[in-house]
């Protein structure tokens, strides 16, 4: 798929009544970039529920983030804790070592290691890997369409007559923000029907 940058921007722009900043533009630029030159993309109702992702995780940056909190926060996913241990982590500091980063807040031990193997990096290693933008833009493609992060993957919600931007969320993370997220989607999808060149 390829889409007239300009023409998306404006419609966008249009539709939100938002302006962006030079580092969010660049941000957008290199997801549409990524998008363009990812085959495993096959609807364009995927690609618009993606970037609806990552505006809601990255918190409208559209950037890879790192999860934020004093360290006290991030005792929640120490291995003594059922989050922690639900998250393969096993060592003390494990926590905050594997917080959530990237496009889709890549969270856990167990979730750094295995798309470290899929993808062939040393994520494990270097969790701060995550935050680079075409590791993070694969972790999410990968994830999101394999069901990866919940066992539920995109051609679950969105496949031939079905479009549920809705329960899609299940993807990421049960329906926390839902409503919004689907919002954030259908706009981006009218965008990218009219953006669309290829």
């Amino acid at each position: 798929m390829k889409f007239d940058h300009k023409t998306l921007f404006d419609l966008y722009r249009e539709q939100t009544n938002l302006r962006f900043t030079p580092n969010q533009v660049a941000g957008i630029e290199n997801l549409l970039d990524f998008v363009e030159h990812d085959p495993g993309l096959i609807d364009l109702r995927w690609v618009a529920y993606m970037l609806a992702t990552v505006k809601h995780e990255c918190a409208g940056t559209w950037q890879p983030i790192e999860e934020r909190g004093p360290e006290t926060y991030f005792q929640r996913y120490e291995p003594t804790t059922k989050t922690g241990r639900v998250l393969g982590n096993v060592e003390k500091g494990d926590g905050a070592r594997y917080k959530g980063r990237g496009y889709v807040q890549l969270t856990g031990r167990a979730n750094y290691r295995q798309f470290g193997r899929r993808l062939s990096i040393g994520l494990e290693q270097t969790p701060e890997l995550a935050l680079d933008p075409l590791v993070s833009y694969r972790i999410a493609s990968l994830g999101m369409r394999q069901g990866l992060f919940t066992g539920k993957a995109l051609e679950h919600y969105l496949h031939g007559p079905v479009t549920d931007y809705r329960n899609a969320r299940r993807i990421i993370n049960g329906v926390d923000r839902a409503d919004a997220i689907a919002g954030y989607a259908a706009k981006m999808e009218v965008g990218l029907r009219h953006a669309q060149i290829s």
